[in-house]
């Protein structure tokens, strides 16, 4: 039976965040996963050469965009999401506990009056297990909050898009120490996504590889339970929790979480301009500690 869809991976090897184009191959519709938005901090410059990648991409192939999903407000990119919005068209979409997030770091970033934590930044907020589809294919929104309140996954066809949960197996598991974030909640997210079928294909957000191996970002089901360093069959919710624990105590605050979620929040969108007509990014000084 030939495949009802296509997947496309885009590697940014500045940030080692990994981007898809999924087609649906009977329509040619399309929804592109977690686009990124280039950003030089030390100009604080932002660019398009990876959004533009994707762009040409979905030109060259004549698809159809109706989806733009994001599995969670990110810490480590901006959101090119509003960028591919204005030129393929497609509805941002993100899980409904956005607003959490929004309401933490409105109050981390005292945002102006009018940003309201809403959700409305976004044209469509996922339901846990909420059915929809690209094209022809039926795809369902999976919360496994646990990295984040607002963390999704996405089931479509054979595959999942897991974001920021889980890696590659010999990477492990996302951290689980930013505001909302709990061990135990996301080793129960990870338990769900781990009870999909066994051959189901899983799509990671990130690879971070060990010396010797390239980026790679699919891995399936099977392969994660039977080999994962954080979370395989076997490592008990205790365990893991004490693993991930020591270990997020260890970890630096990521180089572009300041930034990047005040743009992610807004679902790619840059702040207002100010009465000289530009943008600007806040750094609350003295806030976030040396860790994470």
């Amino acid at each position: 039976m030939a495949a009802r869809t296509t997947v496309q991976a885009f590697f940014d090897d500045k940030t080692f965040t990994v981007s898809y184009v999924i087609v649906d191959n009977a329509s040619h519709c399309a929804a592109i996963v977690d686009p990124v938005l280039d950003f030089d901090f030390k100009s604080g410059r932002t660019s398009t050469v990876q959004a533009d990648r994707l762009l040409a991409y979905v030109r060259q192939h004549g698809l159809t965009v109706q989806w733009i999903l994001e599995t969670h407000a990110h810490a480590d990119h901006l959101s090119s999401a509003r960028y591919l919005q204005e030129r393929v068209g497609g509805r941002i979409a993100i899980g409904e506990h956005i607003r959490e997030v929004q309401a933490t770091f409105k109050k981390l970033y005292n945002l102006e009056r009018n940003f309201l934590p809403d959700g409305a930044q976004f044209d469509h907020l996922f339901k846990d297990d909420e059915v929809f589809h690209i094209g022809e294919v039926e795809a369902r929104a999976l919360l496994v909050p646990g990295h984040t309140p607002a963390d999704m996954a996405y089931v479509v066809d054979d595959a999942v898009f897991v974001g920021d949960t889980l890696f590659m197996p010999d990477v492990g598991t996302a951290r689980a120490d930013f505001p909302g974030g709990d061990a135990h909640t996301l080793y129960a997210s990870m338990r769900r996504i781990l009870a999909l079928p066994p051959q189901t294909r899983m799509f990671v957000c990130h690879d971070y590889p060990p010396a010797g191996r390239t980026p790679a970002w699919e891995t399936t089901v099977a392969e994660q339970r039977a080999g994962n360093i954080h979370v395989r069959d076997g490592i008990t919710e205790a365990e893991f929790v004490r693993m991930r624990q020591a270990r997020d105590a260890t970890l630096d605050v990521p180089t572009l979480i300041l930034p990047s979620i005040q743009i992610n929040i807004r679902a790619g969108q840059l702040p207002p301009a100010e009465d000289d007509g530009i943008s600007y990014l806040k750094i609350p000084l003295n806030v976030l500690g040396g860790k994470a």
